[in-house]
């Protein structure tokens, strides 16, 4: 195992010098960075299955940590509806004769969710800078520990809102990390399913969550540990993938920019099973051909250079990406048992809405794999965009129905929300870790992915903030209606995807990088050549 890796400011001058000597050690290895490109390019899928099985192990590992997040958040949500957990953290409304969360409660932890989110991820690409990826993920998963205890024995909802604050943090790291880590050890052919992943490991958290909801807390619904025991389960979970990190390979993109090439090699060969003896040095010459290049047509490697030049651009994909989840609903559409129980719904009905709705986005973003084998990215995006619009003002027509009287288009209301579920589990919802995973830079991707995840958070902030307001009957009460707003913003964000999402299926990242550094317009970047000898 190699020792923790640091970079200090006393040693960046070393590692400049070791870039330099790398660059110059591998002036002459252009054929083998072509070699190496070439193979990831005319590899099959499941050929490079058999032959990455150890990097797809390792990238799943790694994404694996936000399935703690996936089933944090259903949690609290989950939790509004629960008699003892409104007994406790919230406050009694004499005009409704019942116990609830406040809508101003409730913005108060969506606000510092996401705020802690936003620090972790801008705390996360700088603790990868200097540490890798291993020893971040670590370190974080350390911490949550210690955060998940304060969650779960909190005395009242200041110690609660502080602990919830505390658990984003690293929430937020392991977001960043995972997408970045996945993009980086695997192969163009894989990244779109080990990038979806993510996706996929956010709902299996939520499900789980739910779950455990629907088979216990609801049963305990009167009791202290009917909110407590699910919290206190997600200790489960980082101990084992601590002492799994702890094996795992560093990612060679990472070693090479620091111009650790043996190493990197090194990473490679504990990656893949190629029998090639030379293809770990082919790989690291294709890495260093890449970096070289991005070196000279980029202006520096730090948060401020994401907003430069052709990187401008990248980041603004990157960041509409993800933040096309948010307007295309996940806020609205991931409360929706909170959502049917302020409707009207029985709790226990609305649990099991909530767990089918989990269920049903398993099976769509594993869908979401036929379709990445079959169309690009962007085609799959904007028709899943177009599909959101349309079911979620449909959600807010059968609830001017059902508001006049007609009881039944409540139905109609569930069946809406399992068409935008479906959309969003097989498009939109997983494509955009491919998307932001693919668009950026090697040497601004921890920056890019920090600042597009911020971008997440930031959205998700505003729609927490104004979400509960609508739906709930103590404040704005909207309900389904809400499903106009939230049409609204999903059609925006579909006009964006149309005019501004290049196709960037099947390239790699110095292909990518030169089509970026030519400027070429959205929809001819799939039908744009880059010959293997290009370089800008």
């Amino acid at each position: 195992m190699s020792e923790r890796p640091e970079l200090t400011d006393d040693n960046k001058a070393e590692v400049i010098c070791l870039e330099t000597m790398a660059k110059a050690e591998y002036n002459d290895s252009r054929q083998e960075a072509i070699a190496a490109e070439e193979f990831e390019h005319n590899i099959g899928r499941w050929e490079a299955f058999k032959t990455y099985k150890k990097a797809v192990f390792w990238s799943l590992l790694a994404s694996t940590s936000i399935v703690m997040e996936g089933y944090q958040i259903v949690l609290l949500s989950s939790f509004y509806a629960l008699p003892a957990f409104q007994q406790k953290y919230g406050e009694y409304f004499p005009e409704l004769d019942t116990w609830a969360i406040p809508a101003n409660w409730q913005v108060g932890f969506a606000v510092v969710v996401s705020g802690g989110g936003v620090l972790g991820v801008l705390v996360g690409a700088m603790e990868v800078d200097r540490w890798g990826y291993r020893w971040t993920l670590i370190a974080n998963l350390v911490l949550i520990i210690g955060c998940i205890a304060m969650v779960a024995f909190s005395p009242n909802r200041w110690v609660l809102l502080v602990g919830e604050l505390l658990c984003a943090v690293p929430w937020g790291v392991f977001s960043t990390l995972s997408t970045a880590y996945a993009s980086e050890v695997c192969p163009i052919s894989l990244r779109g399913y080990l990038t979806t992943y993510i996706n996929l490991a956010w709902v299996i958290g939520q499900l789980i969550g739910s779950g455990v909801m629907n088979g216990y807390a609801v049963k305990h619904a009167n009791e202290t540990m009917g909110y407590r025991l699910p919290w206190m389960l997600q200790w489960m979970w980082p101990v084992p993938i601590i002492v799994l990190l702890y094996l795992a390979p560093e990612s060679p993109w990472w070693l090479t920019r620091r111009g650790r090439l043996e190493e990197a090699e090194q990473s490679i060969r504990r990656l893949t099973d190629v029998q090639d003896p030379g293809h770990a040095r082919n790989a690291v010459a294709m890495m260093v051909r890449t970096n070289n290049l991005e070196k000279e047509i980029s202006r520096g490697a730090s948060f401020a250079a994401c907003f430069r030049g052709t990187d401008l651009r990248r980041t603004e994909i990157s960041t509409m990406a993800y933040g096309c989840q948010v307007f295309s609903g996940i806020v609205f559409g991931g409360s929706i048992t909170f959502f049917f129980t302020q409707a009207g719904m029985s709790t226990d009905n609305a649990f099991k809405i909530g767990l089918g709705s989990l269920a049903l986005a398993f099976l769509g973003t594993c869908t979401s794999w036929i379709f990445l084998s079959r169309w690009g990215r962007r085609t799959i995006f904007v028709t899943g965009m177009t599909g959101m619009t349309c079911s979620l003002l449909l959600v807010g027509v059968c609830a001017t129905v059902a508001a006049a009287g007609h009881e039944g288009a409540l139905w109609g209301e569930v069946a809406m929300i399992f068409v935008w579920t479906i959309f969003y589990t097989t498009t939109v919802g997983p494509l955009a870790f491919t998307i932001i995973g693919e668009t950026s830079s090697t040497r601004l991707r921890n920056k890019t992915v920090g600042l597009a995840r911020g971008m997440y958070n930031i959205s998700s902030l505003v729609g927490g903030v104004i979400n509960p307001y609508m739906i709930s009957t103590t404040a704005w009460g909207w309900a389904g209606k809400a499903g106009f707003f939230w049409g609204g913003m999903a059609f925006l964000g579909t006009v964006w995807a149309y005019f501004r999402l290049p196709e960037m299926r099947g390239r790699s990242f110095r292909e990518l990088d030169i089509l970026f550094e030519r400027r070429v317009s959205a929809r001819k970047f799939a039908t744009t050549d880059v010959t293997e000898n290009d370089d800008d």
